[in-house]
């Protein structure tokens, strides 16, 4: 249930809040996890027989589902309806009516279409807070567009700067896309909630993954807005910053992050004994540094490789230089770091052993305890009931 801590004996900050879930995949479910996370009461619309289609995007299974469908769905209710039958229909708008935000991501159109269009439901309960995460949005000549992560890594540029400079553009591992689409759309439904507590009313939220995709370009977009040209790939190097890369050691590779001319001096005098790099006018500020990489990084690698790479991550801390180990997935979900913040948690009343990535955020006082993700139709009626109990 909402409100259930961890760690704290205050109630979860969105307890109470009520959430009607008709989305799938990731992004929206991505968002209302969070929501979940954060003490809401999450329930979760499915297609009778279906259900969302992560359930399928199996192997490997963990739980008893999918675990791409556990990664975005813990702490939720489902309730399975169809929205082609207009008794089903009818019970979304009596859920509406109780509900503080719903949260879809069907194409432009088909929600009004089902009569659950933000104007048909705002005359249901004008205190809704409305979020549509699609593609492309609202507006514009791509709006009837369906969105998938992958396509909009390749039409926003985000592809086109990742990867190696003599090879392919390159997608990123994981659907950073809807992850940015999801934490936006969070973020904003937050800011909604906020201001209802001023204005009485809800609002309609357009979040489009395109636009949050390119929000998230950060300072390459405004290095394409600075220079009117397309920024290229530069591999595991940074744009801006030198050195900041993977570098290989005597037996393999880390990451050099050196962010600063204090730190770049650090590094020459204190690390690699070479001052005369430090001293060189070409490398003594970042800019040179930058333009002058193809001359300064092979010194650096060649003096690198002379040492394992234990030596050089443990030196470089020592001098306060950022460094680290290049690790897997598995090996970050068993470091010290991630042991001693709990990030990997056993999710408890799961029909087999069920571990999750926890809420990143630490709230004072309060968190939830991370709930299992629901079978087909699992606890949704038992939800909705209560829901519409506190409404008589």
């Amino acid at each position: 249930m909402a409100g259930e801590t961890l760690n704290g004996n205050g109630p979860a900050p969105l307890q109470g809040v009520r959430v009607l879930d008709l989305s799938r995949v990731l992004a929206g479910p991505w968002s209302t996890q969070c929501l979940a996370d954060l003490g809401a009461e999450v329930l979760k619309i499915e297609n009778p027989g279906i259900g969302d289609e992560t359930r399928a995007w199996g192997p490997p299974y963990m739980g008893g589902h999918a675990a791409y469908y556990t990664c975005a769905n813990r702490s939720k209710a489902s309730l399975c309806l169809d929205l082609r039958r207009e008794e089903d229909l009818r019970r979304v708008r009596e859920l509406v009516a109780v509900a503080d935000v719903l949260v879809e991501n069907f194409r432009h159109g088909t929600m009004e279409r089902f009569g659950l269009g933000y104007e048909q439901l705002a005359e249901v309960n004008p205190r809704l807070i409305y979020c549509a995460i699609s593609g492309y949005g609202r507006t514009g000549p791509n709006a009837e567009r369906a969105g998938y992560d992958y396509v909009i890594q390749a039409e926003s540029g985000l592809m086109s700067i990742t990867g190696f400079p003599d090879g392919p553009p390159t997608k990123v591992g994981v659907a950073v896309s809807d992850l940015f689409g999801g934490l936006y759309a969070t973020q904003s439904i937050l800011a909604a909630l906020y201001q209802r507590q001023t204005t009485g009313r809800g609002q309609f939220l357009d979040v489009a993954l395109f636009d949050c995709q390119l929000a998230a370009l950060a300072n390459v977009a405004a290095n394409a807005l600075a220079t009117n040209a397309a920024p290229k790939r530069y591999g595991n190097g940074h744009p801006n910053v030198v050195p900041y890369e993977v570098v290989e050691a005597a037996d393999g590779p880390f990451v050099l992050a050196i962010g600063n001319d204090r730190q770049f001096r650090v590094l020459c005098e204190q690390v690699l004994d070479a001052p005369q790099l430090a001293a060189d006018p070409d490398f003594r500020t970042n800019a040179g540094r930058a333009e002058h990489r193809d001359r300064l990084m092979p010194e650096l690698r060649r003096r690198f490789a002379e040492q394992p790479r234990e030596h050089w991550v443990a030196t470089l801390g020592a001098n306060g230089l950022p460094a680290g180990e290049l690790r897997s997935v598995d090996e970050a979900l068993r470091s010290g770091q991630a042991e001693a913040r709990q990030l990997v948690q056993d999710v408890e009343g799961a029909p087999e052993p069920l571990q999750v990535v926890r809420y990143p955020v630490r709230v004072q006082g309060a968190r939830r305890v991370p709930g299992v993700p629901p079978g087909l139709g699992e606890g949704g009626d038992v939800l909705a009931s209560e829901w519409l109990k506190q409404r008589d």
